[in-house]
């Protein structure tokens, strides 16, 4: 008994140790090991990756157990050593290879996370799209010129400053920054002064080094004439442009999530592949005085039925090893 209890808490620190969540900005859906262990005759492993696509122990109403695995005489021939191999390419090749129906859902399951994926890259093509036309055709229409395609942190310095500011105050000879320090030319300068003057409101002799290299960091970091920008007369249009911004951010968060979920499908098909492999080739795998007795899987509807979403439902099932 008391082995069998130390088994019991060996899987539980084992499952607790290999928890793991996508990376993201703006936080992704949880992808953890979970362990149901309060049997006294079995324990039930699963994974869990996210609201749409759970990989959790199936409940008794939706699968039968089957009966324990047993190594059979062509051991080799029905558990080809490369089907894990397979999995780790392709989820489900694995189980395909070793016969076993459940390669439908990695399938599936891979199918709809790339699906996905690829669906909200769309989305934030699409709002990347959107929210440079309107800086394009309403915060830099004003000052003519090409109007040349900057990068992220530009369009992101439009969402939280008003105008961009002159880069040179007064033309020829020398560069005389912006002074004004609510548009975005202005406060680089005073970020300049602070980090290069004793005093920032006081400014040393034009050709000393402590001038020269404030000018020369607002030069390298300020809005030069060709992206200048102005939302004074448009602040309806900047709100707006500010929520198609969080919208592309939000659909860029969804495509990292679903990439980390597709390699979560990606390891649990290896897993399963491996252990299917161990059983069948050498009787049974252990842990802690448990053995493998059976892998099951299910899909079934969660939640509201009219939002349609499904859950991957798949165990491990550890029995007492035989002595």
């Amino acid at each position: 008994m008391a082995g069998r209890v130390v088994g019991r808490v060996l899987a539980s620190v084992l499952l607790v140790a290999l928890a793991v969540e996508p990376l993201g900005a703006q936080g992704g859906s949880p992808v953890a090991l979970r362990a149901d262990i309060g049997s006294t005759d079995a324990a039930t492993v699963g994974l869990e990756v996210g609201p749409g696509i759970t990989l959790a122990p199936p409940t008794a109403a939706n699968v039968t157990s089957a009966p324990p695995l047993k190594a059979a005489a062509n051991a080799s021939a029905n558990a080809p050593w490369w089907a894990p191999v397979l999995s780790m390419v392709l989820p489900g090749a694995g189980q395909l290879a070793l016969g076993q129906q459940r390669s439908v859902a990695y399938v599936v399951a891979e199918g709809y996370l790339l699906l996905q994926h690829l669906r909200a890259r769309r989305d934030a093509d699409r709002d990347r799209d959107a929210y440079r036309t309107l800086a394009s055709d309403v915060a830099r229409k004003p000052f003519g010129g090409d109007r040349p395609r900057g990068g992220w942190d530009y369009y992101e310095s439009m969402e939280r400053f008003l105008e961009s500011g002159a880069f040179d105050r007064i033309a020829g000879g020398a560069v005389d920054p912006e002074s004004d320090e609510t548009t975005y030319n202005g406060a680089r300068w005073l970020l300049a002064r602070e980090t290069f003057w004793q005093n920032p409101n006081v400014p040393p002799p034009a050709g000393s080094p402590e001038y020269v290299r404030a000018l020369a960091f607002y030069e390298a970091r300020a809005v030069r004439d060709p992206y200048r920008w102005s939302w004074r007369d448009a602040r309806l249009e900047q709100d707006v442009y500010a929520q198609t911004i969080a919208s592309a951010n939000r659909s860029v968060q969804r495509a990292v999530n679903y990439v980390g979920l597709v390699g979560a499908n990606h390891l649990v098909s290896v897993i399963d592949a491996y252990v299917s492999v161990r059983i069948r080739r050498y009787g049974g795998a252990g842990l802690g005085g448990l053995s493998v007795e059976g892998i099951h899987t299910a899909i079934e509807p969660v939640g509201d039925p009219r939002e349609h979403k499904r859950q991957l439902r798949a165990a491990v099932r550890l029995v007492p090893a035989m002595r």
